[in-house]
């Protein structure tokens, strides 16, 4: 990607978390923009994600949560960009206690919409695949325009942020373009998620926590794709607008075990199913058609690939994960906890 010219400083909240810290790291390699960073390094966070850029003279780190109304308001006002990655986002936890989503997903995306519309700045909410609930597994994925059937505390709050987000941009005219992607993969991932905990307890040849049959189905992106995604919304996106990201990868999670586990040379009997989490939803599938053929953005990275890649890094970068693995993230139930 070629150097931009007009400079912009991009204000990317969460960005110490995996999907936040991948997009800071692909602006400070890619392009000439400052990027500020709000994180409040709360659980899935990590400041060794961004280790290797830390002390770019275009990149700023700032301490804090996106409730915070006036400690949101003051950092905005001298950006031109806002990208909300901040969230609670793992299910199992949304179950054992709802609360701290509903503060951070809903109010804290509140206080950036109030940022947003009070500056004049582009607001870009990144929302999740999660809010337009499961289908039946021959039903066609789910368009923009589909209606919302969150299964879950998590889904239902990001849900709620998409049609507060929504609001503003009809009421107010603000600026402002919702993303839904579908799972993510990659390096930087927190433990507690499917992959880097299958990964990492393969690893210490622990067995492998499966929810129920393991034949729900999800589709794939590798994190370097959605990023490249977000980079091109910011660039050409359309205000109000609503973009899914995908890439088709749909696969059932026990089979994404066994593919891991398969490439660690490690005894699929590593595998133990476990009781099923609750509202469990049996698969997700979207359609990316509207930004295939609207703004020309396709996934690049094969998936394969991209999962071989993803396991030599946990196997490499020990110190990067070790720090966050504790009995909590590695349960095979966090919804239990």
């Amino acid at each position: 990607m070629k150097p931009i010219k007009n400079k912009k400083t991009i204000l990317i909240t969460g960005g110490a978390g995996f999907i936040g810290s991948a997009l800071v790291r692909h602006i400070i390699d890619c392009t000439e923009h400052r990027v500020v960073n709000i994180d409040n390094l709360s659980l899935g966070s990590n400041k060794l994600n961004l280790e290797i850029i830390e002390n770019n003279s275009n990149y700023k780190f700032e301490e804090g949560n996106i409730t915070d109304t006036e400690f949101v308001k003051n950092i905005s006002k001298d950006v031109d960009v806002i990208v909300n990655f901040a969230a609670e986002t793992h299910v199992d936890r949304s179950i054992a206690n709802p609360k701290p989503f509903l503060d951070t997903n809903i109010y804290g995306t509140f206080s950036l919409l109030e940022a947003s519309k009070e500056f004049e700045k582009l607001f870009i909410h990144v929302s999740t695949d999660e809010i337009y609930g499961d289908l039946e597994k021959n039903a066609e994925p789910f368009s923009e325009i589909d209606n919302l059937k969150p299964s879950n505390p998590y889904a239902a709050t990001k849900a709620s942020a998409d049609l507060l987000v929504q609001s503003y941009a009809r009421t107010y005219k603000t600026n402002c373009i919702i993303t839904r992607c579908t799972n993510n993969y990659g390096p930087y991932q927190f433990p507690e998620k499917l992959i880097p905990k299958t990964i990492i307890r393969a690893h210490k040849n622990l067995k492998i926590p499966l929810y129920g049959d393991g034949n729900q189905l999800r589709s794939w992106i590798f994190v370097k794709d959605h990023v490249q995604a977000i980079d091109l919304i910011a660039k050409k996106g359309i205000s109000g607008e609503i973009y899914n990201i995908s890439s088709w990868n749909e696969i059932s999670n026990r089979n994404i075990v066994e593919k891991i586990l398969q490439k660690m040379e490690k005894s699929i009997d590593l595998i133990e199913h476990v009781d099923d989490r609750p509202g469990h939803d049996k698969r997700y599938s979207i359609n990316y058609e509207k930004i295939k053929n609207e703004l020309g953005w396709s996934p690049q990275f094969n998936f394969e690939n991209a999962l071989e890649k993803t396991v030599e890094w946990y196997v490499q970068n020990s110190k990067l994960w070790e720090p966050l693995v504790n009995e909590q993230t590695l349960h095979p139930q966090p919804w239990t906890l």
